[in-house]
C-alpha cells in the first residue's frame, strides 16, 4: 500500500503530461453547450487582413495570437473539410481532412504576416508530420492555408529558409494550401485557455509555448 501511495502522484503527473487535445478526459464537459457562435467582426477595420494557422491544439495556437501585439482576433476553428464534418467529434476520429485551425485578423501597419509566420513557426514544431506532442492525426498537422499567392509565396520562402538553415535540426513537414471555407469552432472551444487557465493541458502544453515566445496568459 505505501509503495501505491508513493506511485500515485506519479501517474497523475504522467496523466497530466499525456493528455492530449481530443483526450476524452478534456472534451466537452457534460451539459456544455455544442453550438457554434461566428464571431462578431464588427469592431475588426476594414484594413484588417486575415491569416489562418494550424500548429496543432487550436486551444494553444489561438493563446498565442490573442497575445501577439497587433491580433485583433483569434478564432478557433476547422478548415480543410466539409461543412458536414466541421465539428470536434467527426474531426477527432481522423474520417475529414480538417485541420485544428486559428484564423487571425491583424493590423498590417502593426504586425506583418512575415512577423505572423515567425510566431507560427516558433510556436510548434513544424517537423512534425500529422502530429503535435501528445496530439496525434492529420487534424493536428502543421499547416498555413494561404489567402493570396503573397501569402502562399511569404510561407514558401520561409520553409526554404528554415530548410536552408536547419532551423529545426530536421526538415519542415508544414503543409501549405489555399484558403477554404472557415468554420469556427463549437463555443466551448473558444478563449479555452483563458476560461480554464489551470487545466491539465494548459500547464502542460500552452504554458511552455508562452515562456519559450516570452508570453504570458492573463488571469485573474
Amino acid at each position: 500500500m505505501p509503495r501505491l501511495a508513493f506511485l500515485l502522484p506519479v501517474f497523475l503527473l504522467l496523466a497530466i503530461v499525456l493528455t492530449g487535445c481530443g483526450d476524452p478526459a478534456v472534451e466537452e464537459p457534460n451539459g456544455a453547450e455544442t453550438t457554434t457562435e461566428v464571431p462578431d467582426t464588427n469592431a475588426i477595420p476594414e484594413s484588417a487582413e486575415v491569416a489562418t494557422f494550424g500548429a496543432g491544439c487550436f486551444w494553444c495556437v489561438e493563446e498565442v495570437f490573442h497575445l501577439t501585439d497587433g491580433v485583433y482576433s483569434a478564432v478557433s476553428g476547422y478548415m480543410g473539410g466539409t461543412a458536414e464534418t466541421a465539428n470536434y467529434k467527426a474531426i477527432g476520429r481522423g474520417t475529414t481532412n480538417h485541420a485544428e485551425v486559428v484564423q487571425v485578423h491583424f493590423d498590417p501597419e502593426t504586425v506583418t504576416y512575415d512577423e505572423l509566420l515567425s510566431v507560427f513557426f516558433a510556436s510548434h514544431d513544424p517537423t512534425q508530420l500529422n502530429r503535435q506532442g501528445p496530439d496525434v492525426g492529420r487534424h493536428y498537422r502543421s499547416v498555413v492555408f494561404a489567402h493570396s499567392d503573397i501569402q502562399r509565396l511569404a510561407v514558401e520562402q520561409a520553409i526554404e529558409a528554415h530548410n536552408e538553415e536547419n532551423t529545426f535540426g530536421e526538415m519542415v513537414v508544414t503543409e501549405v494550401a489555399d484558403a477554404m471555407e472557415f468554420y469556427p469552432a463549437e463555443d466551448y472551444h473558444q478563449d479555452f485557455a483563458r476560461k480554464t487557465p489551470f487545466h491539465g493541458y494548459s500547464r502542460a502544453q500552452l504554458y511552455p509555448k508562452l515562456k519559450k515566445l516570452g508570453l504570458e496568459l492573463p488571469v485573474e
